[in-house]
């Protein structure tokens, strides 16, 4: 069973295949526009590897005129420069929103996790638009703060999550509304990479010495200070630790489970509790099992719904597909179980449906495309509309990955007494959840995972 996600495609040929021409689904243009000359000016902030990927998909916006490079890294430039030339450098994401002022009409966030909601917050408070990488947030507080934000400052956001505007994702989301498989009973999410799988190291390392030109207090920012170590945290590995990252579903939590919030239209669970190979103070586990409860909607079969989240391997059984024996279960994706069939969801595919003999003659439509998901958010800064994908419902998103991660940290059952992980609620930790109040109604342990506690000079503004 792979530990990789069963995409076939490369970030490259994905982009390109679904950097489609089409319009963003707009809504009443209440909000604040771009800027008076017809462009939108864009400071981009964390600039190679991810970030570059960004700022080179928004910088094919025939209006998208880049004003700022940020990266606490000097020697990551390099790429960004070849891409738009001529753009001012800076170090410190504040020097440069200072020194810009109203130059700056929207930012791009491409930091590591853990930097998300300040940059994000303190650009949407100056009144700029936001395009911020997924999971949108470190923690379940931030995430509510980023949506907070975005609506008292009235300006146009969007989560990095790109396949959300892809075909295969709007295909399968707009199949489960229009009711093919029937009314939903139940969805399996699962992820084949696991919590810890770029460096295996349970404790921090030996410290080095920082490279010339990286500034590592910066990168810190407002997470614990620790001694830099050479290759674990900067540039990638980071999100292998609890400090940084999300692990597996902080990572491809806000990917895979998009089109289940989209298409069943939830937000906040009831409740969630989970089960891992095994877990303490630094790392994430590498196998992982959580198991929510939401409400129901116009979409699911009854009043409540569960929706499993499996990574490290894990996958549901196959049987409950009802596929031919000759198929199997994508190494990571979602199965939806329907009243009147079943579909399986690739990350990243288009949907299938099972059994066979349930859909005869079934023909997808022809009129769904992918749409250029940077271009979306360019496009409603200067339409002043919505995006589909804005922080009023990636935020919502968001909370429910980083409330998966507060139940792994809070198991029912001793590591030494697992097998099989678990997803029955007499063996979970089962944590009652208060969307309202945001927080656990039984859990003042979770509760205290909710936020962190800041270094000094780096908090996060509530809104």
């Amino acid at each position: 069973m792979s530990n990789r996600p069963s995409s076939p495609l490369t970030r490259r040929r994905f982009l390109e295949r679904t950097a489609l021409a089409g319009a963003a689904l707009t809504f009443p243009a209440v909000l604040r526009s771009a800027s008076p000359n017809g462009r939108v000016q864009v400071a981009a902030i964390g600039v190679d590897g991810q970030g570059y990927s960004d700022l080179h998909n928004v910088s094919s916006h025939a209006k998208a005129k880049f004003v700022g490079f940020c990266d606490v890294d000097l020697n990551r430039f390099a790429r960004a420069d070849k891409a738009v030339p001529g753009v001012p450098h800076f170090q410190d994401f504040r020097v440069m929103l200072e020194k810009l002022g109203n130059t700056v009409d929207a930012v791009i966030v491409s930091t590591p996790d853990h930097m998300h909601a300040l940059i994000a917050i303190e650009a949407m408070k100056r009144g700029k638009h936001v395009y911020c990488q997924k999971p949108l947030a470190h923690n379940v507080w931030e995430s509510r703060q980023m949506r907070l934000w975005a609506e008292k400052k009235n300006v146009v956001t969007q989560m990095g999550n790109h396949i959300h505007s892809a075909v295969e994702y709007r295909m399968s989301t707009r199949l489960i509304r229009e009711g093919v498989i029937g009314k939903v009973k139940e969805v399996f999410s699962w992820v084949g990479v696991t919590g810890n799988e770029r460096t295996r190291l349970l404790e921090p390392p030996a410290p080095g010495p920082v490279p010339a030109g990286f500034d590592w207090d910066l990168w810190i920012g407002g997470a614990p200070m620790r001694p830099y170590s050479p290759i674990v945290y900067h540039p990638f590995a980071w999100r292998d630790w609890q400090d940084f990252g999300g692990g597996a579903i902080g990572d491809f939590g806000c990917h895979i489970l998009d089109p289940v919030f989209t298409a069943l239209g939830i937000r906040a669970p009831l409740s969630v509790g989970a089960d891992n190979t095994g877990i303490n103070r630094h790392v994430w586990p590498t196998s992982e099992a959580v198991r929510y409860v939401f409400p129901g909607t116009e979409f699911t079969a009854g009043p409540t719904i569960n929706v499993t989240w499996t990574d490290g391997g894990l996958r549901p059984n196959r049987k409950l597909a009802q596929m031919p024996d000759n198929v199997d279960l994508p190494g990571s994706g979602s199965l939806f179980i329907g009243e009147k069939g079943n579909m399986v969801l690739p990350h990243v595919g288009g949907p299938r449906l099972y059994p066979a003999e349930n859909f005869p003659g079934f023909a997808y439509p022809k009129d769904i495309k992918g749409l250029n998901h940077y271009h979306r958010w360019v496009d409603a800064i200067l339409d002043g509309a919505k995006t589909t994908d804005g922080f009023d419902y990636a935020g919502w998103l968001s909370e429910a990955a980083q409330l998966g991660n507060v139940a792994t940290r809070l198991p029912k059952r001793p590591v030494n007494s697992r097998g099989k992980l678990s997803v029955t609620p007499e063996e979970l930790n089962v944590l009652e959840w208060d969307a309202a109040k945001l927080q656990f109604k039984n859990s003042p342990e979770g509760n205290a995972l909710l936020t962190r506690t800041y270094r000094k000079g780096w908090e996060v503004t509530p809104a």
